[in-house]
């Protein structure tokens, strides 16, 4: 196979003009993109060849944190939001494995996702799926849509893994985050990804650069207390904001440590 997916017709899936969903599905190995976001995706590689290994860090990351919040947090209720392309190990794949009743609320507003929502509706019986077609930037929409399925009365996970930094603003985008844990209530969580120029990631100015240029939509960088700042009011789990790589890693007790990658990432309850 090419690669080049064979979606139904949509007028809203633009395959001109690389995206992001479908680069970051180019990097880690899937067959969702098109010949444009494989060119812009080798030469974003050519640039900062580590990104490969960011997006495979975020992804394991996911993994990790879904296990422990459906596992030792009890947490049953998940809202994922910039879900990215269905991969392995989707959020409500993960957290029904532990937990076969949790409920998870899907969010992202690429069309070619949508396209493909089907694939993260499956669900087990004793729980449910569902998705909504929005922009994490509206979040009354995504606030009320999401009660048709989550009891915003019990503790929720917000999952908000690589999709701030496409939010430019960043004041706008803590309003984002204070709203969204405001709305769940005491024991709820709040997983985080973002991409960061500190951690190795220097290399990686050109080549986000060039992504402006080229593709969309547009994307920023933060730094650690920018970061800090979306966790205002919440108590940050061990071991705080590190590379995602090195947040409570698998088999770290009989081996070094995970390489680090320009990604931050973090996990916090609210108390």
């Amino acid at each position: 196979m090419d690669g080049t997916p064979n979606p139904p017709e949509s007028s809203r899936v633009n395959s001109d003009v690389a995206h992001n969903a479908r680069v970051w599905n180019y990097w880690l190995g899937g067959k969702d993109h098109y010949p444009i976001d494989r060119e812009i995706g080798k030469r974003i590689f050519g640039m900062f060849p580590n990104i490969v290994h960011v997006a495979r860090a975020d992804r394991a990351f996911l993994g990790r944190t879904v296990r422990y919040l459906a596992d030792e947090a009890g947490i049953r209720q998940f809202l994922d939001i910039g879900t990215g392309l269905p991969s392995v190990d989707n959020t409500h794949e993960v957290a029904q494995r532990v937990a076969p009743q949790a409920r998870i609320v899907y969010v992202d507003n690429d069309p070619l996702v949508l396209v493909h929502a089907r694939a993260l509706l499956t669900s087990t019986p004793e729980g449910a799926t569902d998705y909504i077609d929005s922009d994490a930037r509206d979040v009354d929409k995504v606030l009320r849509t999401a009660a048709e399925t989550l009891d915003l009365d019990r503790p929720v996970a917000v999952m908000l893994l690589g999709i701030l930094n496409f939010v430019l603003d960043t004041e706008e985008a803590r309003e984002i985050v204070r709203r969204l844990m405001e709305a769940v209530p005491s024991g709820s969580h709040l997983a985080l990804t973002h991409p960061t120029l500190e951690l190795g990631g220097e290399a990686n100015v050109e080549a986000m650069r060039f992504w402006n240029e080229h593709a969309t939509p547009p994307i920023t960088a933060r730094n650690r207390e920018e970061v800090t700042g979306f966790f205002d009011g919440l108590e940050l789990l061990e071991p705080g904001i590190v590379s995602c790589s090195r947040w409570r890693p698998e088999f770290a007790d009989i081996g070094e440590a995970p390489a680090e990658v320009a990604q931050f990432g973090a996990v916090a309850r609210k108390p």
